[in-house]
């Protein structure tokens, strides 16, 4: 894989991917030929992942497409670095993460994403689930942390929970 122009590839898969979402197309299996598959399995990313980045890009314009591959970032370096490359095959179950009204330290919705920003750093989102949904950006936005942000401290404190709540606790006290 071309390491160096990534980005740019990215972003065409990304603009792809808005164009067929504007266009009606609603199977995300179908927006890229097999090239653009293979590159953006390369970097741990997923049509659907795609599909649904485009799809609130077209509903809410949010997330950007600059959020999107700040994101994604996160999630490609640690594929590369950690997964060496290699997905684990696993997907998480729905009915393993917490309920949206979960709380921690006074925080709704902070088990519930911490949970999502594991699985999306392993790949392995079912196809449901999305990080930076409206909800998570809301969580987020409410503790003054940017999504690709919380992917970084959360890859960082590993299974230290009380780690990233501290960080948490930290962000919304420098808003």
């Amino acid at each position: 894989m071309n390491c160096y122009d990534w980005v740019a590839r990215f972003q065409r898969c990304y603009d792809k991917a808005v164009d067929q979402y504007r266009q009606g197309n609603r199977q995300p299996a179908t927006y890229f030929n097999p090239a653009e598959s293979a590159f953006l399995a390369g970097i741990g990313c997923t049509a659907r992942e795609l599909y649904d980045f485009a799809e609130d890009w077209c509903q809410y314009q949010a997330p950007s497409f600059g959020d999107t591959l700040l994101i994604t970032a996160v999630r490609r370096d640690y594929f590369l670095t950690v997964q060496h490359g290699q997905p684990t095959g696993k997907t998480i179950a729905m009915a393993d993460l917490p309920p949206k009204d979960a709380a921690v330290a006074g925080f709704k919705w902070l088990p519930r994403i911490i949970a999502k920003a594991r699985a999306k750093l392993r790949g392995e989102m079912p196809d449901a689930l999305m990080y930076g949904c409206a909800g998570d950006r809301q969580f987020l936005q409410s503790v003054n942390i940017h999504p690709a942000d919380f992917l970084r401290h959360v890859w960082a404190a590993g299974n230290d929970d009380q780690r990233i709540i501290r960080y948490v606790q930290q962000q919304t006290l420098d808003k």
